[in-house]
């Protein structure tokens, strides 16, 4: 799963490494600490076919949802997207993509204490997050617009830490995943795969990102009572 992660990665170069047509909103600042029902940056392509940069709500709410349960729909399992009434029609028609520069997750020890690891791309470059958005129109009318992270089962670095990642999609996956036309759905699910090995690295951070008020870049920094910390850069 993926219920952390990093964007700070500024708009003007989110838009040129995903090669958006316009940007029509960005990002409230670099983010070390993203929680759920958190603005996030997201990228789509509208009805005229233009690739767009703007921000979603971490959490998708289904448009026919009579409450906002945002925090309950930040992930989605690929698996079953589909068959899941929250998931199924976004994922037919409402794709996006949720640039991160890495995400969180902790492992659990044998004593039941949990170590926060942060994983990141080995090349430096963002992570484009599958996702799914959908629309949910408040009582007051005030239209909400809500993404979720699609997950795949763990990859041989991830394993050790958790049995979940998120969908990470490469450069030459993205216009098949993001075209609202496209209605091949065996095709877009046969993109739901964990990260080949060799993309990314993972490091031990310290507990500071465990309390999700902390924020800045010191979150990043490795962790020097772990072993996997001593000496990472």
């Amino acid at each position: 799963m993926c219920g952390r992660y990093v964007a700070t990665t500024p708009a003007a170069v989110l838009a040129a490494y995903f090669d958006v047509d316009e940007v029509i909103a960005e990002p409230e600042g670099p983010r070390f600490n993203v929680a759920p029902t958190d603005p996030v940056p997201a990228v789509a392509v509208s009805g005229d076919g233009r690739r767009r940069l703007g921000c979603l709500r971490w959490g998708l709410v289904p448009s026919w949802s009579r409450r906002d349960d945002a925090a309950r729909h930040i992930n989605a399992r690929s698996e079953t997207a589909l068959e899941k009434p929250a998931f199924r029609t976004a994922f037919a028609r409402r794709r996006c993509i949720l640039p991160a520069d890495g995400f969180y997750e902790w492992q659990r020890g044998p004593d039941g204490s949990r170590q926060a690891w942060f994983i990141h791309r080995l090349d430096g470059a963002p992570m484009a997050f599958a996702g799914l958005w959908d629309a949910w129109r408040r009582p007051d009318g005030e239209v909400v617009r809500g993404g979720a992270v699609l997950t795949t089962v763990a990859n041989d670095l991830m394993a050790p830490i958790h049995d979940r990642m998120p969908v990470l999609l490469e450069a030459g996956d993205w216009q098949e995943w993001l075209e609202p036309g496209n209605d091949d759905l065996v095709g877009l699910s046969s993109l739901m795969v964990p990260a080949e090995e060799g993309v990314l690295g993972r490091y031990p951070v310290r507990r500071l990102v465990n309390n999700v008020r902390n924020e800045g870049p010191e979150l990043l920094e490795p962790d020097p009572g772990h072993p996997e910390g001593v000496g990472h850069r």
